[in-house]
């Protein structure tokens, strides 16, 4: 006996049809709202997306609603005069997934425009309207690329540490290096030069551990530490032109408290401020940045060149004097034509107008200049107090940033390359787990309500017993990964002379 088997033609019409026809039969399967009961209350989302300003290539702000026997959603996004009806979410279970082409299409038909949100739920066989929130669609992008640290949030310095680049346009994501090709080495301070993929610089410590600079993905392993130094460099930043790289050296000690509501101390016990020329391979110093008498940490460029930020404190007896440690925010000159340091330092911000400074970052235009602030030290992701403030340098005038920090640490900034994004680490979900946070800087100077980096599912961050840490933006894709990464490694290191 002869059997006979029919196959659908294999065309794009035929996939078409087959999509609209599970669309048809999804929508069928999945309740929509009747006889719902207004609740006046704000819908219980997480992570929290009320009302907050979103640039226009951020991935969907996919959400969950943390409800008790949540059954379905519906999710309806409008604008005022919006003759193409918006956007209507149908969703079965507690989750809010909006589909990636969807949403983007929405987003670029209202740069500058308010969006109502509209969430209704299903729960316990009622369906309730909850009160509606908004998103204002900023006119201005952020940067397409954000990098990261993976890294558990314990008593260990590291372990198990992944640094990760993302697609904040989308959710691609891929490694920059990870442990299991270092050896679980500790590795960190991902940093682009400003905001360039083809330009940047990570650490992988320990023994034949180095400094890899990714100069348009060709990786080359530095030994940025000189013999007078006190360690190798630890913080960092680029010069404009991305010739100089201005550094601290730093000895770091770790200390645990026996207070039930401080778990671990960081501090420096000793620390320097150098400068690297990485065309001619020298070190660049000066008596002030680097003398011994000062802690010196926190170096950075500004945008055009003529200065080096970074934060000082004077030294104390330390551990006993720890609380007396208070860091100012200063500056020195320097020229890029000559390589040379300037003469005379600055103070910006001192410690006592509310409490020690560390992690200083210019944006771009050179108009602001984004700092964290906590009662003593710089170590904030361990200080519950540590907040972040914007001081507008043309006027002098500080921004508490209200809006923008909660009561747990808030700090390690990074500016978007148009001035109008940072992107920031926050533990205030649930004080332990840092996630990154994007907050809109108008260009009238005034910062809005942050928001999260978005996931494909809002669950990863219950699942996830990893921190995101010191977050970078970037304007593209970094043109590297982890076997490059540990190719790298297996060179023999640059080495740097000091004071050519």
């Amino acid at each position: 006996m002869t059997h006979t088997r029919h196959t659908l033609p294999h065309s794009p019409a035929s996939a078409a049809l087959l999509a609209i026809l599970m669309a048809v039969v999804l929508a069928a399967c999945t309740p929509t709202p009747h006889d719902a009961v207004e609740s006046g209350e704000a819908p219980p989302i997480y992570p929290d997306y009320a009302d907050v300003a979103i640039p226009p290539n951020i991935a969907p702000l996919n959400f969950m609603l943390r409800a008790d026997d949540c059954e379905a959603l519906q999710v309806e996004v409008t604008a005022s005069g919006d003759d193409t009806g918006g956007l209507t979410l149908n969703s079965r279970g507690n989750e809010a997934l909006f589909d990636l082409d969807e949403w983007h299409s929405l987003l670029s038909s209202h740069k500058g425009d308010t969006l109502r949100v509209s969430v209704t739920a299903l729960i316990g066989g009622q369906w309730t309207a909850y009160r509606s929130f908004t998103w204002y669609v900023a006119p201005e992008p952020i940067d397409a690329w954000l990098t990261y640290r993976l890294i558990e949030p314990d008593y260990e310095v590291w372990n198990r540490i992944v640094l990760q680049q993302r697609c904040v346009e989308s959710f691609d994501e891929a490694p920059l290096a990870d442990h299991q090709r270092q050896d679980n080495r500790c590795m960190n301070c991902h940093t682009p030069a400003r905001q360039r993929p083809d330009l940047s610089m990570l650490y992988v410590r320990g023994e034949g551990g180095g400094a890899i600079l990714n100069r348009g993905g060709h990786l080359r392993k530095l030994n940025l530490k000189g013999k007078s130094m006190v360690s190798g460099s630890v913080y960092f930043g680029f010069s404009p032109t991305g010739r100089y790289v201005c550094f601290s050296t730093n000895v770091i000690i770790p200390a645990f408290h026996s207070l039930h509501n401080k778990r671990l101390e960081v501090y420096d016990s000793r620390s320097d401020v150098y400068v690297a020329d990485l065309d001619r391979q020298c070190f660049l110093s000066s008596p002030l940045t680097s003398s011994g008498k000062v802690l010196e940490t926190f170096p950075t460029f500004s945008p055009d060149g003529h200065y080096i930020y970074y934060c000082a404190a004077d030294s104390v007896p330390l551990p006993e004097d720890l609380h007396r440690l208070q860091y100012s925010l200063v500056r020195i000159g320097f020229d890029e034509q000559t390589g040379q340091i300037g003469n005379r330092t600055d103070t910006i911000v001192r410690a006592a107008d509310g409490g020690s400074v560390c992690h200083p970052r210019l944006s771009p235009d050179g108009q602001r200049l984004l700092y964290t602030v906590q009662r003593y030290g710089t170590f904030p992701i361990w200080h519950q107090e540590a907040d972040q403030r914007m001081l507008n340098l043309a006027t002098g005038q500080v921004d508490s940033l209200t809006l923008v920090n909660s009561p747990m640490s808030d700090t390690y900034h990074s500016w978007s390359s148009n001035s109008r994004w940072f992107v920031f680490a926050s533990k205030r979900d649930d004080g332990l787990y840092g996630k990154p946070y994007f907050c809109y800087v108008d260009p009238q100077g005034h910062a809005h309500k942050p928001f999260c980096l978005p996931q494909r599912s809002a669950k990863r961050y219950d699942e996830c017993l990893k921190s995101f840490n010191a977050p970078e933006l970037c304007t593209g894709r970094l043109p590297f990964d982890p076997d490059d990464v540990a190719r790298a490694m297996k060179q023999e290191a640059l080495q740097f002379e000091e004071d050519k």
